[in-house]
């Protein structure tokens, strides 16, 4: 008797969770070829659990992991064909291909809502096309021409000096750094120094005297995000000091 091989195995789709039982049933689409159809998905996955059960259940998950793979565009419409058919976009072939795609995948997921501008351009494009060292050092870099701007300081004062510079805490009636806060606490305004120095010198200085290899994506793109998260703050220390 001919048997239906589950696209997703049963005991994975009831404990897994919706991304993870997805890129399970990208790796089995991916094996096919021609086009694809949800009908068709569906229909065998019936067929291939009908001694299970919990049929619906596994049905309705393999269901929410075809729907995963449609929002995240990794599956795509064929332009020749009707509306029910569905391929494999260039992403989801790659991801598919690609031990390592998964995790250049999660990290694009990190960014993909808006940046703050200063990062929009030269940042993401760099990401995107995996250059992830020059990405990291102008998203650092962005945050130090944003501070030297809104701070007024000299340019001979780079990296760490500027930043200790431009946020030096208030102390003992003293003024202090043209973007630090008068109103915190004084055991604040040294975090915020520190915070920000400690981004010039972990993630800015090193790219600029070395080459640093940035393998992981991931990380690069939480170095972005850290830079997106300054240069916010930078905003708001120019709003409250004009």
């Amino acid at each position: 008797m001919f048997t239906y091989e589950p696209p997703v195995p049963a005991d994975q789709l009831r404990k897994l969770p919706t991304r993870d039982a997805a890129l399970l049933l990208l790796q089995n689409l991916a094996k096919g070829g021609g086009d694809l159809q949800y009908a068709g998905l569906i229909g065998g996955a019936r067929m291939a659990f009908q001694e299970e059960r919990d049929v619906d259940l596994l049905t309705n998950r393999l269901s929410d992991a075809w729907s995963w793979l449609e929002a995240h565009a990794l599956l795509s419409r064929v332009p020749r064909q009707s509306e029910n058919f569905r391929r494999l976009s260039r992403d989801g072939r790659e991801l598919a291909a690609d031990p390592k795609g998964l995790a250049r995948f999660e990290a694009r997921t990190r960014l993909a809502g808006p940046l703050h501008p200063d990062l929009e351009k030269t940042v993401r494009t760099n990401f995107d096309l995996g250059d992830y060292e020059t990405a990291c050092f102008a998203a650092m870099k962005a945050v130090e021409v944003a501070v030297r701007d809104a701070s007024g300081l000299d340019n001979s004062l780079v990296g760490v000096a500027l930043m200790r510079k431009a946020f030096q805490p208030h102390q003992n009636g003293k003024p202090g750094g043209p973007l630090a806060d008068a109103g915190a606490e004084g055991g604040e305004q040294e975090a915020e120094s520190a915070l920000f120095a400690g981004a010039m010198g972990r993630y800015k200085n090193p790219s600029s005297h070395r080459t640093v290899d940035f393998a992981d994506p991931i990380e690069a793109a939480q170095i972005i995000q850290f830079a997106d998260l300054l240069l916010r703050q930078v905003e708001r220390a120019r709003a409250r000091n004009s």
